[in-house]
């Protein structure tokens, strides 16, 4: 990031820190602020120096209370200001000292679901070192999460992504988290992520759902609920994605749909196909009669023994520094599936060990892709990732949909995985019958933004 602007750099005029660290001085917290504050100043964002309330200090016992009381205490702040929306663009968090991912949870399903508050959580041990790359890093994090961006590609801009640019195209990325072995209780959890912000494809909205015990379809790409007044509704995730790209261009319907879809299996190829793609139709013709844009259906695996090296291993144009492959190699003959359309893509440069391809599987294209312009799409789109400024190594949709997947667990009651094993054993058979456990639903005012990076 030196010496580097963000593409587009938002403004933060009301902002608030609460520290539940007991080892940290509230001085030292204000300092780190500080020096955060000039950090995202210094790429392009507009932060306000002083925030809304000082730096509240609690201890993690009374955490919700904190939380509510300095929400409360910036409302009442802005009101008395005459602010129209008295409400925090962002709350700076130092967790506790210790068990941090725990509280971690709580805070994010209190501001994100009751409170509706973008927050930035940050570690103590990172607060009192307070690094130049560190506060370098959660800026361009506090950039997406209140609605900027931070890179885009050039050939975006200039109109030159083939299948993709020519025409209003939404990017989508889905993946499914499953609870850990031996939480018979708890559901899994679906996330699903699309692209806004057409020709440019870095801002990504989400939804997230609950759905079965370590059931891999996702359940709720499409519903249809009969109701007394009104006759069939539809939802589900994919039609309120494609409402909401359809506000944020302008009115413009998608034309073509890409859709990344993460963790599944080759033994579940045909019922992903069979089910998955269907919803996407019903979705689509849900909106308006005859609309069907093209789909191109790409599953996305990483677990996989795979390995690719140079055939002359002394050969320094074919290796970075570590001795891995370049990013941007591409394999898709000889290994690959003898008539299927599949691709090993290392799009990240291997910085500790051995670089792992991710493998490209296209399950269903209407839009006639070659092989060489979905490999170039998806190596582009690498670079779009926003929490670092290099390549990574899976497409970033499905990377999206991973991280959200993964917030959305924290938002159950833990109280599932404290059960003991053996009424945890004895309850498996009305697992299967029980309804779903549903999340509590995502604030609009956090919803809109991507608050799961």
């Amino acid at each position: 990031m030196n010496n580097k602007r963000l593409i587009d750099g938002v403004s933060i005029k009301y902002w608030a820190c609460v520290t539940f660290a007991s080892r940290l001085h509230p001085n030292d917290v204000r300092m780190f602020c500080n020096n955060l504050v000039g950090a995202c100043n210094d790429i392009g964002m507009q932060i306000n120096g002083r925030p809304c309330v000082d730096v509240g200090q609690a201890r993690p016992d009374n955490l919700e209370a904190a939380l509510r009381n300095t929400h409360r205490q910036s409302a009442q702040m802005l009101a008395q200001q005459g602010v129209t929306r008295p409400q925090l663009d962002l709350l700076i968090v130092v967790l506790p000292d210790a068990n941090a991912s725990f509280f971690y949870g709580r805070i994010k399903r209190l501001c994100e679901t009751e409170l509706g508050v973008i927050t930035q959580c940050c570690l103590p041990k990172n607060v009192h070192k307070g690094g130049r790359q560190y506060l370098q890093n959660l800026a361009l994090k506090i950039n997406v999460k209140v609605g900027g961006r931070n890179t885009v590609l050039e050939d975006a801009l200039n109109r030159r992504i083939h299948l993709l640019t020519d025409l209003p195209t939404i990017i989508f990325g889905a993946d499914v988290t499953h609870p850990a072995p031996g939480e018979d209780a708890s559901p899994s959890i679906a996330a699903v992520v699309a692209s806004m912000d057409w020709p440019e494809v870095s801002k990504y909205r989400c939804l997230v759902s609950s759905q079965g015990h370590r059931e891999e379809i996702i359940t709720d790409l499409f519903t249809q609920v009969k109701d007394p007044q009104k006759g069939l509704v539809h939802g589900g995730m994919i039609r309120e994605l494609l409402v909401s790209f359809y506000k944020a261009n302008g009115g413009r319907k998608p034309s073509r749909i890409i859709f990344y879809r993460d963790g599944v299996s080759e033994g579940q190829f045909s019922q992903v196909l069979l089910y998955e793609v269907d919803a996407i139709r019903k979705a689509c013709a849900s909106l308006e009669e005859g609309y069907l844009p093209p789909v191109t259906f790409i599953v996305v695996q990483k677990r996989h023994h795979t390995r690719l090296f140079p055939e002359d291993h002394r050969a320094h144009g074919q290796t970075d520094r570590s001795g891995n492959i370049l990013p941007g190699t591409v394999v898709d003959t000889k290994i690959c599936h003898p008539s299927e359309f599949d691709f090993y893509l290392c799009s990240h440069s291997g910085i500790q060990g051995t670089s792992r391809p991710t493998h490209y599987h296209v399950l269903f294209d209407e839009n006639n892709f070659t092989a060489d312009a979905l490999q170039t799409l998806t190596y582009k789109l690498c670079y779009t990732y926003v929490r670092c400024t290099r390549s990574v190594s899976i497409v970033p949709p499905a990377y999206y949909a991973h991280l959200a997947a993964f917030r959305a667990r924290h938002y159950l009651d833990d109280g599932l995985s404290d059960q003991g094993s053996s009424s945890v054993a004895s309850s498996r058979q009305q697992d299967r019958t029980a309804p779903v456990k549903q999340l509590p639903k995502v604030m609009e005012s956090v919803k809109q933004f991507m608050f799961y990076c």
